[in-house]
């Protein structure tokens, strides 16, 4: 195996050359080598809240129910579902599941999980089940999940990191230190971390569709920098790669490569801490005129042809075209220039508006922060840009560390779960912890309401709110980009955009 080529190979923004590997180069038989462009955040599917995470947790922990290429609701950990009535779900659990650890997956170990989601300090996940009244042990492979209200939303909530079950017994003996040594029930079983560096998972025999799964061990190794990542992925040295737009010509044209792109779920935008501590005290966070000035200050089609090669598309909202819950009304105004600098006028702005962007260290983010720094400044703005290691940025948003910060959703497949957990009050993901009592109620009401076209009005009135306030500023929805060595068969993408290992083999 040639040797990985690390991000240190960059010195004053030069890439050293690097030749691709000849066409004779094999794999290491048994281990998969993916590249991720971040360092998730902790390994605890209560307390995460990273994609990359995610994108680990799909090999690592099964849940209990997951989605298909289409975006259907199919069972995994789960064999089905029945609603008694509309407060009352019934889910039956597959039989022979042992965690990681020996111990067996049965009601009592989800009904832990759930309560720990529920219950836990710091749960990321409360928000996102929180319509769950209570969880009733119907038999050893039967739950009952009690409602407080109907609750459209909820089973796809189970399709993510509510649904990952957890050996009971493993998170007993650790506590908030689980995410260091994580025992779920995937096809592969965590083995060694070193921050910043790799995560390694090894196979695990007894699992429940271990004939569908090929891999002796799975490396997952985390380098911010695209064109680092593009080097390693032509040398050999990553089978698979997530790599950049501007990259995605030269893995095409690379005859040991094969490129896959597709369409994503979710987006990145701007969120303006309003009300989350003291950072929350500039100009900007203060007063809803402004940041609609910023908006005004910032071409999206222009940005995402200079950093991502025309392949994004340009959005206002948080749900992609193809959702059935888009509102086609809501669109990205054009730049105005004229117009930003009346709105500041209107706020009472004399002279330039300082603003701190706090962004991750992944190469596109930082020349996505530069290009809107150049395009605000024409308004009137002073934009500096604090780049933070991404899981060390998450902390701050969280914490209420910043004035604006740029960071994706990696998206859902329900509306729900790319709205609620980020513009409601007490969403996990409300950074800058806007609050707005009336979109409370209509985000809440979306979760009663049963039909379709009923929750996309709803919706529609969320984002006019929404857009009046804009406590956040959606600037371009993906696509997933991956680069993959033309030895390694099997893949299949999904709009979600974790990678399922399931049928991937080396050599077909």
């Amino acid at each position: 195996m040639r040797k990985l080529f690390l991000s240190s190979a960059l010195t004053l923004g030069v890439l050293l050359a690097v030749a691709p590997a000849p066409a004779a180069a094999q794999p290491i038989a048994g281990n998969l080598r993916i590249g991720l462009a971040e360092d998730p955040d902790l390994l605890d599917p209560t307390l995460g809240s990273s994609f990359v995470g995610r994108i680990v947790y799909a090999a690592m922990c099964d849940k209990l129910f997951d989605l298909d290429a289409k975006l259907n609701i199919v069972p995994q950990l789960a064999t089905g579902y029945r609603h008694e009535s509309p407060t009352s779900l019934v889910i039956t659990l597959r039989p022979g599941v042992v965690f990681h650890d020996g111990e067996k997956l049965d009601a009592e170990a989800a009904k832990y999980k759930l309560t720990r989601d529920l219950t836990m300090k710091g749960s990321k996940r409360a928000g996102e089940i929180n319509a769950i009244q209570t969880i009733e042990v119907v038999d050893p492979l039967t739950i009952r999940l009690v409602l407080k209200a109907p609750a459209a939303q909820l089973l796809s909530q189970l399709t993510d990191r509510a649904g990952i079950m957890i050996s009971p017994k493993a998170a007993e003996a650790t506590g908030d230190k689980f995410g260091l040594n994580p025992v779920c029930a995937g096809p592969y079983a965590f083995d060694n971390r070193v921050a910043q560096d790799r995560i390694i998972l090894k196979r695990h025999p007894a699992h429940w569709d271990a004939k569908n799964h090929h891999f002796e061990r799975i490396t997952y190794l985390p380098i911010p920098n695209s064109a680092v990542r593009l080097a390693n992925l032509q040398a050999g040295s990553l089978d698979l790669s997530f790599i950049a737009p501007s990259d995605a010509p030269t893995v095409k044209a690379d005859p040991e490569l094969n490129l896959v792109v597709w369409d994503a779920l979710g987006y990145t935008g701007i969120n303006f801490n309003v009300n989350n501590g003291p950072a929350a005290n500039t100009p900007i966070g203060q007063n809803a005129l402004i940041r609609q000035a910023f908006e005004l200050a910032i071409d999206r089609k222009a940005l995402i042809d200079v950093v991502f090669s025309g392949m994004f598309t340009p959005t206002a909202q948080a749900n992609p075209a193809s959702s059935p819950f888009y509102v086609p009304a809501v669109q990205p105004p054009a730049r105005d220039i004229a117009k930003a600098k009346a709105l500041l006028a209107q706020a009472g702005v004399t002279g330039r508006v300082p603003v701190e962007l706090t962004v991750t260290n992944s190469q596109e983010a930082q020349q996505a922060a530069e290009v809107i720094q150049s395009m605000v400044a024409e308004a009137g703005f002073d934009l500096k840009v604090k780049v933070m290691e991404f899981a060390s940025s998450l902390q701050a948003g969280y914490s209420g560390n910043f004035q604006a910060y740029m960071i994706g959703w990696s998206g859902r497949s329900d509306a729900d779960g790319n709205m609620w957990g980020l513009m409601h009050s007490k969403g996990t993901f409300n950074y800058g912890r806007h609050t707005n009592p009336a979109m409370d109620q209509l985000l809440d009401d979306a979760r009663v309401a049963t039909t379709v076209e009923d929750r996309r009005a709803i919706y529609a009135k969320v984002w006019e709110m929404q857009r009046r306030d804009l406590p956040l500023i959606y600037l371009y929805g993906g696509k997933h980009i991956v680069g993959i060595q033309k030895g390694l068969t099997g893949f299949q993408p999904v709009p979600d955009g974790l990678l399922r290992l399931g049928g991937m083999r080396f050599g077909g």
